[in-house]
């Protein structure tokens, strides 16, 4: 058999049988541009976007990158871009068929790629049989990410607002017991300000008002004096608490004003650096390399036979 691969008897061969190869080749080409004709094969047109993560953390020890991924192949925005598109209709899938969601969600990841370049961009390619739908299911891809993450990040922030809320209403009603008890010890013990009251108690009690003693009420100075030796240390307490809290509401209340503000804001969460465009040429089947794989496997499957013929006929000649 090595004989008959031997480059020139391989030469003479074809020379042999160049009509029956010709003609075989022929018909296959021939066979090969119809069948990969639009009749026979559905013409697919590619569309693509290339974006960046943006506004986002990683929840573990994944990149934004890993996680755009992982929202761009949930199944809400699969179950979204299906109901969009009405895609079991679009791809001529029986909704009767026994294993129709399957086969449905197979074929959206068929003709939806999405992949991370080696720049930690996501890439978002569709094949579809129009080239203006495969542009809009792209577009619609990044919209519903877009969507899913602000749902996913508001529905977070209504809880820490929750949170803040329940603690400033904690906080309100502390300051307001505060407030209530410095009320009372102003309204019934005449305790109003610490430092202020001491200077004017012991003035009073020295008889050192304006130099005349006349004037001072010693009765009123040793009612205050009993007071403010009975309650100065809850009052010096009741004010630095009042501080203390006042200062932490107004900390809390601004952590709640931004959280608050998160969940008002419309924002996005990707930078499209390539915007996705109608494709004005297929890009399925490419029938040039078709017709090429099939010619080549043609002429050597035929190749293959002749050289049986050839080494039967040998045989039976020897």
């Amino acid at each position: 058999m090595d004989k008959f691969f031997n480059s020139a008897h391989l030469v003479s061969i074809i020379a042999k049988w160049k009509f029956h190869l010709l003609l075989i080749i022929g018909i296959s080409i021939l066979l090969a541009v119809i069948f990969t004709g639009p009749k026979f094969i559905t013409p697919m047109y590619k569309s693509y976007g290339v974006a960046y993560p943006a506004n986002i953390e990683p929840y573990s020890e994944e990149s934004e990158t890993e996680q755009m991924l992982q929202i761009l192949n949930s199944k809400s925005i699969v179950d979204s871009m299906i109901a969009k598109f009405n895609l079991a209709k679009h791809y001529d899938i029986n909704p009767d068929y026994k294993y129709f969601k399957t086969v449905l969600v197979d074929t959206y990841y068929d003709n939806v790629r999405i992949s991370k370049t080696p720049y930690e961009s996501v890439r978002i390619e569709v094949m579809d049989k129009s080239p203006d739908t495969a542009a809009l299911m792209v577009e619609a891809v990044l919209g519903f990410y877009d969507q899913k993450v602000a749902s996913l990040h508001k529905s977070k922030y209504r809880e820490v607002v929750q949170m803040y809320s329940s603690q400033l209403e904690r906080k309100r009603a502390t300051l307001d017991s505060l407030k209530q008890i410095l009320f009372v010890l102003g309204t019934e013990q005449g305790i109003i300000q610490y430092e202020y009251q001491s200077q004017e108690i012991m003035r009073g009690y020295l008889k050192t008002m304006d130099g005349s003693a006349a004037k001072v009420n010693s009765k009123e100075v040793d009612r205050l004096m009993k007071n403010m030796e009975k309650a100065s240390g809850q009052l010096i307490e009741v004010v630095q608490m009042i501080q203390d809290e006042a200062r932490t509401y107004v900390e809390v209340k601004l952590d709640y004003e931004l959280a608050l503000r998160f969940i008002e804001s419309k924002m996005t969460y990707s930078n499209i650096v390539s915007y996705p465009y109608p494709s004005d040429k297929k890009s399925y089947p490419i029938r040039w390399l078709v017709v090429l794989v099939v010619s080549l496997a043609s002429f050597i499957f035929t190749l293959l036979i002749i050289f049986l013929i050839e080494s039967k006929r040998r045989t039976n000649a020897a």
